[in-house]
């Protein structure tokens, strides 16, 4: 099957819709078609992948028109349990030989842009367009506006995710020893992900010696020596969807010397200031900069090459980014990484990061495991 779902709560998901129409609306949009992914996921419980048949959930900007869900039949037996006619969703399913792009776009005003989200395949998106959604936009703008600010039960669903992983990073220094390769810490470390209640293994990063300067780094077959900083990031996604995402950063055998030791402590000093400054009211490049600032004069700026941060909820990176030019003031319910860095090339390298929520008061760090250089 390409998609299955969960069982939604009636009364959030009748108020996301509503909202996506009215955001809609005011964007100027004549309807939001959402193919499966994490939008689908927010809206209706449902998850999966689009695959050669299309199933979307079609969301009129127009307040007389009401959504409408096109599913192949096929799929369609696997959906049955969802409570569309409680939410006033209107089920049109098609069978192979139907036009199921003509379904989609039935009773729609087309004056204005059809809202497409985005990561809709071209496959999908290109025959909407034959069928007469010729003005496409992405989605994305409109649907961030819902999904940036978590909820109550949103926040809850994060924060056992960030326990979860906290509960594994607990546990590397089992794992992480001198003679190993990354590939063998990685596996334990993924089983580890799974043990400690996640659903799905998202990423493991085990990046020791000179492969801890690539921020990407996966695991490969490199020993790991005595006295290398091993950068180890890792996530998952947990039943509900809701993801985790959590970077430390340890030294094997040995400590480093002075000028690494230096070093981390200006890391540390960085990402504490930019949860410091994480507080509604301030913008995203805000946050980034006060971590950035703290690099720069210690005279590291030039070895920090990526964002501060990224959101987090069901995807592992979304809206907000915390990142320069990005002028969106934060608000209460956003969560997001908050991930500074020092990569020296083909040396050496560390992370430490956190996922926050914002409150009224500031930054609720979601991870709780501790920031310092730990030698194993």
């Amino acid at each position: 099957m390409a998609v299955s779902a969960s069982i939604p709560d009636v009364s959030v998901s009748k108020s996301r819709l509503d909202r996506l129409r009215s955001t809609a609306e005011a964007a100027g949009a004549s309807a939001v078609i959402v193919t499966p992914g994490s939008d689908l996921h927010y809206l209706l419980g449902v998850g999966g992948s689009s695959f050669e048949r299309l199933t979307a959930l079609v969301v009129p900007s127009d307040a007389g028109l009401g959504p409408a869900f096109v599913s192949p039949a096929l799929e369609f037996a696997g959906l049955g349990h969802l409570p569309l006619a409680d939410l006033g969703v209107e089920v049109r399913t098609w069978v192979d030989g139907e036009d199921p792009y003509a379904l989609a776009l039935a009773g729609l005003s087309l004056d204005g842009a059809v809202a497409i989200s985005d990561m809709t395949p071209s496959l999908h998106a290109i025959r909407l367009r034959d069928k007469g959604a010729r003005d496409q936009v992405l989605a994305g703008p409109i649907l961030r506006e819902l999904r940036m600010r978590k909820d109550p039960a949103e926040l809850e669903q994060l924060r056992l995710a960030g326990a979860a992983i906290d509960r594994v990073h607990a546990q590397v220094g089992q794992w992480l020893q001198p003679g190993r390769t990354e590939a063998q810490v990685g596996a334990q470390i993924a089983e580890a992900i799974v043990g400690e209640g996640h659903a799905v293994v998202q990423f493991v990063i085990v990046a020791s010696g000179p492969n801890a300067a690539s921020p990407h780094h996966s695991v490969s077959d490199r020993v790991i020596e005595r006295g290398d900083l091993v950068v180890v990031d890792i996530g998952g996604s947990m039943l509900s969807g809701y993801n985790s995402d959590s970077t430390r950063t340890y030294a094997a055998g040995l400590p480093p010397v002075a000028e690494v030791t230096d070093a981390y402590a200006a890391l540390q000093q960085a990402q504490q200031s930019a949860v410091d400054a994480a507080r509604p009211g301030v913008t995203c490049e805000a946050v980034d900069e006060a971590a950035r600032g703290v690099l720069r004069e210690a005279g590291l700026a030039e070895y920090f090459i990526h964002r501060t941060g990224h959101g987090i909820g069901l995807d592992v990176h979304e809206e907000p980014y915390i990142i320069a030019g990005n002028d969106l003031p934060l608000e209460a319910g956003m969560a997001f990484s908050i991930e500074p860095g020092v990569y020296v090339p083909g040396t050496w390298g560390a992370r430490i990061e956190d996922i926050v929520a914002v409150t009224a008061e500031g930054a609720l760090r979601l991870n709780t495991r501790p920031h310092e250089l730990l030698v194993l």
